[in-house]
């Protein structure tokens, strides 16, 4: 949790609040703020590129970085890169996101790789959904300080400096976890004594009538998840101002609201039998966020937004852990290789959410109807990757799969 909520929180999502600080600032506007969400956005997809190809180059080179490794050298560089947004360094702005993009993949990708093969080396693989804990977690403690930063009326470098040192004690703290040899995450062992037959593996899997189509479908839709919240994940605080009246403290309340229910979210992931369809909960998980973006375009007050904010943090990080459950379902002996597509995939989608929420705010006669049309766009490639996941349920439901 710790390393997610610097890696995810800080490296990624820190620029959410913090944006509105440096539209005050001056150091950016609105499109230049877009473009540097969207460098960090490319750095994670070439994080997950990345990572995916570390088997290969690991054949080619005859040693690869583990798990553990990764993920301490991603935490270090997630520090130091947060810190480079406190210097006055604008040019090399969009370089250093580009840069904690790839940190915060590697980071993602490798502890949650890590820490779901100790998991189920000891028999508790049900645990590991409370690691997608850490960037809700995360953003609640970049977004409450914003808050306070925002009423003191402090710079944004004054913002990014206090992340940085953060990022740095999250850091500490991982380090003498996160290390030695690395169990495999799909070669449970056996079962500790006394352990619960429910906790000790996942589900038996059988073949898929049609492999090739259900891992594209899944790839497919997981991508829409991507563009379908990054809108409101980069503006939220933006689009708040935007919509209620001058001067309310309540637009810097709604991004750690947001952070809250990522957090309660994933706890209650957990909570879920694992013979649940995995297809059918995503299908419902992208049908909540897609009404949570709806809901402040239909409700444009502290309420709508709240509840918005909430709703669309609850599936936030269960959706990753569903989708990651169903990747190994289908694939289990790819490993790396294919949970590092889906999260390539799924880095095209916020890729192409900034640059398009941009473009619209430029064509719309007001800021609140350009932000209408994006989150619009949005939610709509939601309800469509809902559409993908009820689909291949109804396609393959005779499937052997123990669920």
């Amino acid at each position: 949790m710790a390393a997610l909520a610097a890696a995810m929180g800080i490296g990624r999502f820190a620029f959410t609040p913090l944006l509105p600080l440096m539209l005050h600032d001056g150091v950016v506007d609105i499109a230049t703020g877009s473009w540097l969400a969207t460098a960090n956005y490319a750095g994670y997809l070439a994080g997950a590129l990345l990572y995916m190809a570390l088997p290969w180059l690991g054949r080619r080179l005859g040693a690869a970085p583990g798990n553990a490794a990764l993920v301490r050298a991603g935490l270090v560089a997630t520090a130091l890169l947060t810190a480079t947004l406190a210097l006055p360094w604008a040019g090399l702005w969009p370089l250093m996101r580009f840069l904690a993009g790839v940190a915060s993949a590697l980071v993602f990708l490798g502890t949650a790789n890590w820490c779901m093969g100790r998991l189920a080396h000891l028999g508790r693989p049900a645990l590991g959904g409370l690691i997608f804990c850490g960037p809700g977690l995360g953003i609640v403690a970049t977004g409450l300080p914003t808050s306070a930063m925002v009423a003191a009326g402090w710079s944004a470098a004054a913002g990014w400096a206090v992340f940085a040192a953060l990022a740095t004690l999250l850091c500490a703290l991982v380090w003498p976890v996160v290390r030695g040899a690395e169990a495999p995450a799909l070669a449970p062992a056996p079962a500790p004594p006394g352990a619960r037959p429910a906790a000790v593996a996942t589900p038996p899997a059988g073949p898929a009538p049609h492999p090739a189509a259900e891992r594209a479908l899944l790839a497919l839709a997981y991508g829409l998840a991507g563009l379908g919240y990054i809108v409101t994940a980069t503006f939220l605080p933006v689009i708040a101002r935007a919509a209620l009246p001058a001067g309310s403290v309540w637009p810097d309340l709604f991004w750690p609201v947001f952070g809250a229910g990522v957090a309660l979210g994933a706890l209650l992931s957990t909570r879920i039998a694992p013979t649940r369809d995995r297809r059918k909960l995503l299908a419902g998980a992208y049908l909540l966020q897609a009404a949570a973006i709806a809901l402040p375009l239909l409700w444009p007050g502290r309420a709508g937004f709240a509840l918005g904010s909430l709703l669309l943090g609850l599936p936030f990080t269960a959706i990753t852990f569903f989708a990651l459950q169903e990747a190994r379902h289908q694939w289990p002996q790819a490993g790396a290789g294919f949970t590092g597509l889906l999260t390539a995939l799924y880095g095209i989608g916020q890729i192409a959410g900034p640059p398009m929420a941009a473009a619209l705010l430029a064509r719309a006669p007001s800021q609140g109807q350009g932000f209408g049309w994006a989150l619009g766009v949005a939610g709509g490639a939601l309800v469509v990757g809902a559409g993908v996941y009820l689909f291949m349920g109804w396609q393959w439901r005779h499937a052997s799969r123990a669920r």
